[in-house]
């Protein structure tokens, strides 16, 4: 994940969920968009959550939508609203969003396998 030096760097941005909020959290570069759009037929409807932990950690992490149990200290920042494609959640757990809830944040794609369970993995990329 980077942080955008400007606008022109992300091709979506998230719809605020927050209460209170109106500027986006989180937005998708062009080949992470790319990405979402080839795993959303293979997978269904798909969400995110970005744990804080360390190393790959604190990547986020692609799910098939409700398969990745949040809890009460799990932050709904954003839903990712991709083409008229059912809405894709990003969850941040509540630790890792007290360091970062000042931050805008771009997920990006990059070469390589990250660890754990996150559905990219067998494309051969990771978030």
């Amino acid at each position: 994940m980077t942080v955008p030096s400007s606008s022109a760097e992300h091709a979506l941005d998230a719809r605020p969920e927050l209460p209170g909020e109106t500027v986006s959290r989180v937005a998708m570069t062009p080949a992470a968009l790319e990405l979402i759009r080839r795993l959303l037929p293979i997978h269904g409807p798909l969400m995110f959550h970005q744990s804080g932990g360390c190393c790959d950690g604190s990547a986020p992490m692609c799910y098939p939508a409700g398969e990745f149990r949040t809890g009460g200290s799990d932050v709904h920042l954003q839903d990712l609203v991709v083409d008229g494609i059912p809405d894709v959640p990003f969850w941040m757990s509540g630790s890792q969003y007290a360091y970062w809830q000042h931050t805008h944040l771009t997920v990006d794609v990059v070469p390589g396998r990250g660890s754990g369970f996150s559905l990219e993995g067998p494309e051969g990329v990771r978030f």
